[in-house]
């Protein structure tokens, strides 16, 4: 059975079942700790039914993250170490909303480009998440990227650095990732949002997606 989009939600689903917008009153904040990426804050927050709690959360900066598909189907993985779960993952290219008022779809293609050494010449919009909103605001966007390419050397000038340096590329089957996700082979997160959403959205040719600049809801 076909999929709706998201213009066309199913009858059998009340239409308040979306994401919404609220912002309960904060009465006191207070920072903890400020990094070279991400502080971490407290807010004393009222609760419906008038009391107060704290809520302690990672305030980042965002990022985006790229599913990207050659003509055969495969979707392309980087390997990355990740000190805090002790790990070497197998994971999207992806990256920091780190240039003030940069279009994040040019964030993402400057990400695959210099993780990857692959550009794209057709994006899309794949995914909207929030990694961790327990604890983070953090907020991904991820892309489908198609039509790609890699990048020529002579046309690379990126100078890569830490974890950077060694992070092996491959391209493995769509359905082979899916399977390796569900098999517990790939955990990390947007990894993992945007392989399942890359098939899902390949039921319909990908017709169902919005485009590269649609608006964060």
């Amino acid at each position: 059975m076909k999929a709706p989009s998201s213009n066309e939600p199913s009858p059998d689903v009340p239409p308040q079942v979306r994401d919404v917008e609220e912002s309960w009153e904060v009465v006191a904040a207070a920072e903890r700790f400020s990094g070279r990426v991400i502080s971490v804050r407290t807010d004393t927050v009222v609760m419906p039914d008038g009391g107060t709690a704290d809520r302690d959360y990672a305030v980042h900066p965002g990022s985006v993250a790229v599913v990207a598909l050659d003509d055969s189907g495969r979707v392309l993985l980087i390997r990355q170490y990740r000190h805090p779960m002790r790990r070497l993952l197998w994971e999207l290219p992806a990256g920091l909303r780190d240039v003030p008022g940069e279009p994040l779809v040019a964030c993402a293609a400057r990400e695959l480009a210099e993780e990857a050494r692959y550009r794209a010449r057709a994006w899309d919009t794949l995914v909207d998440v929030y990694t961790s909103p327990g604890m983070t605001d953090e907020r991904i966007r991820i892309f489908l990227a198609r039509d790609v390419a890699p990048i020529p050397e002579e046309e690379d000038s990126y100078v890569r650095r830490n974890e950077e340096i060694d992070m092996p590329v491959v391209w493995i089957p769509l359905a082979e990732a899916v399977d390796r996700v569900l098999t517990g082979m790939i955990h990390n997160s947007p990894a993992v949002a945007g392989i399942l959403a890359a098939y899902a959205a390949s039921a319909d040719g990908f017709k169902g997606l919005r485009p590269a600049d649609a608006p964060e809801a």
